[in-house]
């Protein structure tokens, strides 16, 4: 059998979520860490990552862009996304600090009337601020 890459953009979107949770449970395998996708979003999380040493666990929301909700504030949930192809992980609330702090997307109609914000890619000062968050 001969391999094929596959083009991204020609998957479906429960394909690309399927995609994305392989590629950041391989970066997650580096830190030690045990990805268990869950059928259904429990307490928000798309998939639990646990320590090989037992000492934690994350309960993590897959996003295919960064993203803040105010679903999720309070839940102790973590968020995993791509930003030119490097993964980020970071606690929602820590990212909903990051954002104020560097951004006016708390500001808009899109987080005060609907209860989010997303881009595809951060401003320069957000990006600079998520490194420490990079995988």
């Amino acid at each position: 059998m001969k391999l094929r890459r596959i083009d991204y953009s020609e998957l479906t979107a429960k394909q690309k979520e399927i995609y994305n949770f392989q590629k950041v449970a391989s970066e997650l395998a580096d830190f030690g860490f045990n990805c268990i996708k869950l059928s259904d979003d429990w307490q928000g999380a798309d998939f639990l990552a646990y320590h090989k040493d037992g000492k934690e666990t994350l309960k993590v929301q897959l996003k295919s862009r960064v993203s803040v909700y105010q679903k999720y504030l309070g839940k102790e949930l973590y968020l995993a996304f791509p930003v030119d192809d490097t993964w980020y992980l970071i606690e929602h609330d820590k990212l909903v600090e990051l954002v104020r702090e560097n951004t006016n997307w708390l500001e808009t109609e899109s987080w005060c009337e609907r209860g989010g914000y997303s881009a595809a890619r951060p401003n320069r000062a957000l990006f600079d601020a998520l490194q420490e968050s990079r995988l």
